[in-house]
């Protein structure tokens, strides 16, 4: 990525990340409908997995990956268990458009999470204006009529909430201590890891035979939103940086919320059209400030609170034309 913002690898990239997990909250409605949650998160990450496996063991990713097992624990926990789970049980009681308005407010967290670690910029004027407004926009949508047209579980939105915390704090993981590792060995085991934590607790809260309609959405959501999603997403790091990375989610809920309306007939009502604007506005203020392009000197703020990332590879250009690494 140049001075002059995304390159074009870079805004591909966040095109299909908008798409791949826009998606997903519409197939997690679906598949918990005769999946339990632990059920979900197992099937999911293994299926990923096992269609990565050949490939990460070949190129020898697997075993680059392996020699940094704790941090890709670490990144699992963070990315997958936890976030995987949450969703699959609150999206038993909330609507899918919700649930992907409420992860929009990763870039809220994230710069919370660089204000922690040093980042004064947060502190600029129009980035705490965004916080503020960001947050009102959730109260909006959580203490008022939500898609539902009644009150929202509260429980589930701390859940889905919680997940915008570790969505947004996972990126720095992979940034900081994963970035000189081969992405796809990185992925592969920590799906396995997951895959299998999650196996035993599947087994023993798997009580009904799932249907053909979420058996299809779990594929889907293995497939396509977790394997292929999760290279295009480590991609994305690596080209944009930690920081202007989860900037995709402020289009996520807006394909969830259509196809929540669309497919699932999920309503709109007053909470969520009010709500929604103020999220919106809100995470893009607080992530740049209102800028199209952050500074450099917001991101090298950001690379300053932390251990230094690995240097890029030797293929990295500098040309708009060229990818970053």
């Amino acid at each position: 990525m140049s001075g002059t913002g995304f390159s074009r690898r870079g805004w591909l990239l966040f095109a299909a990340m908008c798409l791949l997990w826009g998606v997903p909250y519409l197939l997690i409605s679906v598949v918990v409908e005769s999946f339990s949650p632990a059920a979900m998160v197992a099937g999911r990450t293994l299926i990923a997995a096992v269609l990565l496996f050949p490939f990460a063991l070949r190129s020898g990713a697997l075993k680059a990956a392996w020699k940094h097992w704790p941090w890709v624990l670490a990144f699992g926990l963070v990315e997958m268990a936890g976030p995987f789970f949450l969703l699959g049980h609150a999206e038993q009681s909330l609507p899918s458009g919700l649930t992907g308005l409420l992860v929009a407010t990763v870039p809220l967290f994230a710069a919370l999470i660089a204000l922690g670690g040093g980042d004064r910029s947060v502190l600029r004027p129009a980035r705490l204006i965004g916080l503020l407004v960001g947050f009102v926009g959730v109260g909006v949508v959580v203490a008022g009529p939500g898609l539902t047209g009644g009150k929202v579980d509260l429980l589930a939105a701390g859940e889905v909430l919680l997940v915008a915390v570790l969505y947004a704090t996972a990126p720095f993981i992979v940034a900081r201590k994963l970035g000189h590792v081969p992405s796809l060995g990185t992925i592969t085991l920590a799906m396995l890891f997951i895959g299998i934590l999650y196996l035993p607790i599947a087994v023993l809260t798997q009580h009904t035979v799932p249907t053909v309609p979420s058996i299809a959405a779990l594929i889907a959501l293995g497939v396509v939103c977790t394997a292929i999603a999760f290279l295009a997403f480590f991609a994305l790091i690596k080209e944009v940086g930690p920081v202007r990375a989860p900037l995709f989610t402020y289009v996520n809920p807006v394909i969830a919320i259509i196809l929540g309306a669309i497919v699932l007939a999920e309503p709109l009502t007053v909470g969520l059209l009010i709500g929604f604007p103020l999220v919106i506005i809100g995470c893009w203020f607080a992530g740049t400030g209102g800028r199209l392009r952050p500074r450099a000197v917001d991101e090298a703020a950001v690379e300053l609170t932390a251990e230094p990332v690995p240097p890029a590879s030797p293929e990295r250009r500098d040309s708009p034309a060229s990818p970053e690494r």
